[in-house]
């Protein structure tokens, strides 16, 4: 399907809770090249609340609706994590091109099949990994793959959030694995575990310690992991939503040659000894994984991946975090509750 770049992209928006937001805001920041057309809900009152308070013109509160709509060009899927498929698999035969909220799904047999429906059906499925627009990501995973830190050694993420027990409880999908897919890794850092990878290549292996410490739920709140990259350096991931106060993300990156690390806060080192090179003059980070409060969330990765998503549709290309990636993140975290619950390394396939 080919698109006039004299037409504004229309958005449909599925499922109307607190991340729908980041997705208005992000598409309304591409105002040129886009809008939103219309947001369904199965709850109607938050879909109608919703089009009141965005001025959106249709509320639904069926996905049927809103996808046999021919004036709508793109989804941005906003469900529950576990129902991501369903709606993505649904809007790709709808013709429906598609941004879907992280995780991309739970389950890899969930996301095969809407991998398998984009590509049947001609259509884009692009995935809110928001952190692979930060600036000091994209500059470290140049360094890195430019050889400037030599033979990497070490690639770590710390990922110490705070979660309230009326978090858990403010939505019945919350903290369970079937629609949540797990806990704090699962949910909160997927994006810091999806972003490490990116970095630093691929893992071969992992071995963790996973389990609720604080909270009365049945997912984790606290998790901690060995890595070993299939490059031969090591790392370590932490996640938790137990700590507090919540704690900046960081990322530390090291080899034989020179160390980077960064996080939320900005730059912290950034060093080639011997090199003449300075230090990249990117600022602050704009906050991409709240610490304690979901609704703090900047919505400025979401519009870079709103206008890669845009592009990608007008130029016919991959987007920017594609199935096939956005899959990487959930099969490491699935490996890491194997690991967890058996107490043993696990190799990823």
């Amino acid at each position: 399907m080919t698109y006039s770049n004299e037409r504004k992209l229309r958005f449909g928006i599925i499922g109307a809770g607190v991340i729908m937001s980041s997705h208005v805001e992000g598409i309304r920041n591409n105002g040129d090249e886009a809008e939103v057309a219309a947001v369904c809900d199965v709850d109607i009152d938050k879909a109608r609340n919703a089009a009141e308070k965005y001025d959106i013109p249709l509320a639904a509160a069926d996905m049927d609706e809103l996808l046999k709509r021919g004036d709508i060009d793109v989804v941005s899927i906003c469900l529950p994590s576990g129902l991501h498929a369903e709606a993505a698999i649904a809007a790709a035969q709808a013709g429906k091109h598609v941004l879907c909220e992280k995780p991309i799904d739970v389950t890899l047999e969930k996301i095969d099949r809407m991998i398998a429906a984009s590509r049947q059906y001609g259509v884009k499925l692009g995935t809110v990994y928001q952190r692979r627009m930060m600036p000091a990501a994209i500059a470290a995973r140049e360094a890195i793959a430019a050889g400037k830190l030599g033979r990497m050694v070490l690639g770590d993420a710390y990922m110490k959030y705070f979660r309230s027990p009326e978090y858990y409880k403010s939505a019945g999908w919350r903290a369970t694995w079937e629609l949540d897919g797990g806990g704090a890794l699962m949910n909160q850092g997927i994006h810091g575990i999806d972003l490490v990878q990116w970095m630093m290549g691929d893992i071969e292996s992992v071995f963790a310690y996973a389990a609720p410490l604080v909270r009365d739920i049945p997912v984790e709140d606290t998790a901690v992991v060995a890595v070993k990259y299939k490059s031969g350096a090591f790392g370590i991931i932490q996640g938790a939503t137990s700590v507090n106060p919540a704690q900046d993300t960081r990322f530390e990156l090291h080899g034989d040659l020179g160390t980077i690390a960064f996080g939320d806060g900005g730059i912290a080192a950034w060093t080639y000894p011997g090199s003449e090179e300075d230090m990249p003059q990117l600022g602050a980070e704009a906050k991409q994984s709240p610490g304690s409060d979901p609704r703090s969330l900047s919505a400025d990765g979401h519009t870079l991946l709103v206008r890669d998503l845009i592009e990608s549709i007008r130029e016919d290309r991959e987007p920017a975090v594609p199935g096939e990636e956005a899959r990487k993140a959930v099969a490491l975290i699935l490996a890491i509750y194997e690991s967890a619950r058996t107490g043993k390394e696990v190799r990823l396939g």
